[in-house]
């Protein structure tokens, strides 16, 4: 077995540990779950990559471009709930 095989289980975790944080109510955390998820698409690309699996690399490659939509606005939603909380 090649060690790049074993590089889908830490893709595996990651991806499940990202999916906890997302559902979060603290935007820190969802933050934080946001690039669980971006690490979690760049290490299932690398795998896929080596497996020949372009359907799941193309996958990826959505799922990061929502992922970044996701930590923008998740970051937009808590500058406002601050300033809400702040009165401004």
């Amino acid at each position: 077995m090649d060690w790049i095989d074993l590089l889908q289980w830490p893709a595996m975790v990651v991806t499940v540990i990202a999916a906890w944080l997302i559902g979060s109510l603290r935007p820190g955390r969802r933050t934080v779950g946001f690039w669980c998820f971006l690490t979690s698409n760049l290490l299932w690309v690398i795998w896929g990559w080596h497996a020949g699996a372009w359907a799941l690399i193309t996958l990826q490659v959505c799922l990061a471009a929502m992922n970044i939509r996701g930590v923008k606005k998740n970051d937009g939603g808590a500058a406002r709930a601050e300033a809400a909380a702040d009165g401004s």
